[in-house]
């Protein structure tokens, strides 16, 4: 499922909103989660799951076009570890 037909299905789901204002609220939704992570912090939605970010070490990576050996900056990554209930309703 992309954004649009995130935005699509609330819409049609909640009648009362417009979906510019479904749009606005998913919106607000991923840019807090993303400020959060931002910040080194941690997002958790029970029932769903937790998003937290990673440490990458620096490294020397290879240009995979030329063959030619590149510094990789260290770096931090997003992550998803998903919640048990998630986790049950994915294995029935």
């Amino acid at each position: 499922m992309i954004r649009s037909e995130l935005v699509q299905r609330l819409s049609d789901e909640h009648r009362t909103l417009s979906p510019r204002e479904v749009e606005t609220i998913v919106s607000t939704f991923f840019d807090e989660i993303t400020g959060r992570l931002a910040e080194g912090g941690r997002v958790e939605i029970r029932g769903f799951g937790a998003f937290s970010t990673r440490p990458r070490d620096a490294r020397t990576g290879r240009n995979p076009r030329t063959g030619e050996t590149v510094d990789v900056d260290a770096k931090r990554v997003p992550y998803f570890k998903p919640g048990k209930e998630m986790r049950a309703r994915l294995n029935v």
